[in-house]
């Protein structure tokens, strides 16, 4: 699909949003530490973290649920540091909590949305029934958005969102907590909007999501920004690596240590008691390792190349490790469970 281009309000080729050593405080808990970035028009553009890198905290900033203690928002040409309401036309908000009534329907809270933006009746019945088919919830129209699944919930929550076709959309981990087949059509859904012109400030903490999704990420932690990219140039300097993932039946962390010494122009890691990453700048000899594991009584279940992801810049630029990552996405799906 052909990416739309939405006209420029500012007109002059300025960032659509532009932050300025933002920085936000809780009592001494520094949340957002002097940050500063730049989303451009069209643009979308992922804040990726770990849970309470400050994620939320710069977006409500952003869309003026917070006051920042200091630095300066700029959207669409607007000062919104002093005025957090100069954009709020402009801009459409997806919470990581729903925000929507539980005791109205889904057709009826997005015409209360709707007409929180002055949108008229008639305008706003078409749109929600628009909506309401463009992310399959005809058969839930009519019930209470309290008996919605998790999945549904969030899909009527970004549909409230862009309710009023705003040309910037603000997502606070939109794929958090809900089901596969949900979370898979959301991310369509999201990358939709992207392409028919909607800026989009993403945040996130599922590495593979955002390499998915955007053009730009900026990586926060500790509420610092450490890098800012795209996700090509992230990717770039462990483009040419090597790497492979092997799996055996015990003692991979005795068993690294041995293979470092034997193969000391390979990288290794033990991953678990069961895996060992191996990584290298040239190709990677498979046979000369598995005889090496099996002669030192351990047996190869499996043994596979893989490509180098974001989550491997992720770790070298913040130093955490991906089982952490992973922790919170087994919290999420404990939460998803329950």
């Amino acid at each position: 699909m052909e990416k739309k281009t939405l006209t420029d309000p500012i007109g002059d080729g300025k960032p659509f949003i532009s932050v300025e050593r933002l920085t936000k405080t809780f009592g001494k808990v520094v949340a957002v530490d002097d940050i500063a970035f730049d989303v451009h028009q069209g643009e979308l553009f992922g804040f990726l973290g770990p849970n309470g890198a400050g994620k939320t905290t710069t977006i409500n900033m952003l869309i003026g649920l917070a006051r920042p203690d200091s630095g300066t928002i700029h959207i669409a040409g607007s000062e919104c540091t002093r005025n957090p309401k100069a954009a709020q036309q402009l801009i459409g908000v997806v919470p990581d909590e729903s925000n929507l009534y539980p005791e109205l329907s889904g057709f009826d809270n997005l015409c209360f949305c709707a007409s929180l933006y002055g949108i008229l009746k008639s305008e706003r019945q078409h749109r929600a029934s628009e909506l309401i088919k463009t992310f399959g919830l005809e058969e839930a129209a009519s019930r209470k958005f309290g008996t919605y699944s998790k999945g549904m919930k969030r899909k009527l929550t970004i549909a409230a969102g862009i309710i009023h076709r705003p040309p910037i959309l603000f997502l606070d981990e939109p794929t958090t907590g809900i089901d596969v087949a949900s979370a898979r059509q959301i991310r369509q859904l999201i990358d939709d909007l992207h392409h028919a012109g909607t800026t989009i400030f993403l945040t996130t903490h599922y590495i593979e999501e955002a390499e998915r999704l955007c053009e730009r990420i900026a990586f926060i932690v500790n509420g610092k920004i450490i890098a800012i990219d795209s996700v090509h140039n992230l990717l770039q300097p462990i483009q040419d690596k090597k790497v492979m993932i092997i799996s055996v039946s015990n003692s991979a962390k005795e068993l690294h240590q041995k293979l470092a010494v034997k193969f000391p122009h390979l990288t290794f890691q033990a991953l678990s008691d069961t895996q060992i990453r191996v990584e290298s700048d040239q190709a990677i000899s498979v046979g000369s390792l598995l005889r090496f594991i099996e002669d030192h009584g351990a047996e190869v279940t499996e043994a596979r190349r893989i490509r180098p992801s974001l989550e491997e810049v992720f770790v070298r630029l913040t130093g955490i490790e991906l089982n952490i990552m992973k922790k919170e996405k087994e919290k999420d799906k404990g939460r998803n469970s329950l």
